[in-house]
């Protein structure tokens, strides 16, 4: 008879207790027969389970208890003493932390307590002091289920070998501006490794369903089958949610390794090149953000795709602490992908028809206005805001031949304009400025202090010498003023005579 498993031999104990209980002591001893001969186990053992009617091993014995209140009170103080290290590291300082505390008064622990505490192992110590540290401080985010993770198989950046278009690399791009408190929008950014190929859209929050419905979108943009998506460690990745919908697309789901942002080479470098270049560094929040965004994306992608070549890594050899990297010549993902011999000729039909109809100077100007609307969305309040709409094309082309001369021509690339700092504390010449301002004109040769002087003589006990240096700033603005008035004057004035004779 084969060994019977250990649910099964519970299952068993629990049916026959009770009628071994019930029985008198021949069909006991029967019973008992027939239930060794099947257990297998020791008769005295078999007789101990069928009285108290519970399965083998169903129960663990009770531990005594070793360390009591008094014991955990201890402990929680001399954690607190130490701020609030591990339990291996508190393990190692209790006989320190002890033996100080006691000498300086801190401590009179009984001696049966003192030596539980110094027996009291790290794993015991965590164990203590877990409920305690449950409550404290910031939830941290819960990362994914292990088994989840393990699941998804990882890829590498060196484990690309030539794949044909369709395997992409994902990630996230967030547009939170200095601070990442509250919500704010995301861009979830897709890039083929074969042909470079890019798209771009928004997520007004960081959600697995929401995730999943961008995905589907993008994937009927995409000139390609989705073959393969590369993915980080992040949770809005890493989750039952997205794995089953790649399974149920026959998309191969992989994922890189923690903390190393070179196994995705790919997507890194178009965070930077297209999404960063496009939209900056502002934040952005609200539905009326994620709607330009995916305005600006929709041009974007067109622009990019068909008119932005770019280089790509084909080979790299390590020589010594040198490493030579071999690129091929620039190229469009659109040409990359025609050229591809795994590219269908239906894809190769439908993309010049697509080329043939693009205009390169439409495309800047609509990702120009959009840019604008977003600087201006993110820069200033409602009531001020630019209406945003787009230039002639004539005279956006005619724009462009002079552009270079302004600096940063992207709007979102400007620095954010910051209100002025104005006075913090009250103008202690307020009273006076008057009267200063008619002196500096009447004289303007004057210095600080003598105009400072003059104040005291006119003003007596209103003024005192510390005021000097603010009165020299104050001449410092007056006479730039001035300069600017003689330099910047009308024109059909006399030249202006900069130099000021002092009289003799």
């Amino acid at each position: 008879m084969g060994r019977l498993s250990m649910a099964t031999r519970k299952e068993l104990t629990a049916a026959v207790s009770e009628r071994y209980r019930a029985s008198t002591r021949a069909e006991k001893a029967r019973i008992l027969d027939e239930f060794v001969v099947i257990t297998g186990f020791h008769r005295k053992h078999a007789m101990r389970l069928l009285r108290r009617g519970k399965g083998p091993f169903s129960g663990r014995r009770a531990r005594p208890r070793i360390y009591d209140e008094a014991e955990r009170n201890a402990l929680i103080l001399l954690w607190e003493a130490s701020d609030r290290v591990c339990g291996k590291r508190l393990k190692a300082l209790l006989p320190v932390l002890l033996e100080a505390m006691e000498r300086h008064g801190h401590f009179d622990l009984a001696p049966e307590i003192r030596s539980k505490l110094l027996a009291m192992s790290a794993a015991t110590i965590d164990r203590t002091l877990g409920p305690i540290r449950a409550g404290l401080g910031r939830p941290r985010r819960r990362p994914a289920a292990l088994a989840l993770r393990r699941s998804i198989p990882i890829r590498t950046s060196a484990d690309w070998d030539d794949p044909a278009p369709g395997f992409v690399e994902a990630d996230l791009v967030a547009h939170s501006g200095p601070s990442a408190r509250g919500s704010f929008i995301q861009t979830l950014v897709l890039t083929d490794i074969a042909t470079g190929w890019t798209e771009c859209a928004p997520l007004l929050v960081r959600e697995q369903t929401l995730l999943s419905t961008v995905l589907t979108e993008l994937r009927k943009q995409l000139p390609f089958a989705l073959l393969g998506l590369d993915t980080d460690n992040d949770t809005v990745f890493m989750n039952e949610t997205l794995k089953d919908y790649c399974d149920a697309a026959n998309i191969v789901f992989t994922r890189c390794r923690p903390y190393r942002k070179n196994d995705q080479a790919f997507v890194e470098q178009k965070n930077g090149a297209v999404v960063r270049r496009m939209v900056g560094y502002r934040r952005f929040e609200g539905l009326e953000a994620a709607t330009l965004l995916a305005k600006l994306y929709r041009s974007a992608r067109l622009f990019v795709n068909f008119f932005q070549p770019s280089f790509k890594l084909i080979a790299k050899q390590r020589d010594g602490a040198r490493v030579r990297k071999t690129y091929s010549p620039p190229a469009t993902p659109h040409h990359r992908l025609v050229a591809d011999a795994r590219t269908s000729d239906a894809v190769r039909s439908r993309l010049q028809e697509i080329y043939a109809g693009l205009d390169p100077v439409l495309l800047l100007r609509d990702i120009r206005a959009m840019q604008e609307r977003l600087a201006a969305l993110a820069d200033t309040s409602p009531a001020v805001r630019p209406d945003g709409a787009a230039q002639p094309i004539d005279l956006f082309l005619a724009t462009l031949r002079t552009a270079w001369k302004d600096g940063a021509i992207r709007p979102t690339d400007r620095p954010i304009v910051k209100a002025k700092r104005g006075r913090r504390r009250p103008d202690p010449l307020v009273k006076a400025t008057a009267d200063l301002r008619h002196w500096f004109e009447a004289e303007p040769w004057r210095t600080g202090s003598e105009l400072l002087s003059r104040l005291q003589a006119e003003y007596p006990g209103d003024y005192p010498d510390k005021l000097l240096r603010t009165l020299q700033r104050r001449l410092k603005v007056w006479r730039s003023e001035q300069a600017d008035a003689l330099l910047f004057g009308p024109l059909n004035k006399e030249p202006p005579i900069l130099e000021i004779a002092r009289p003799h």
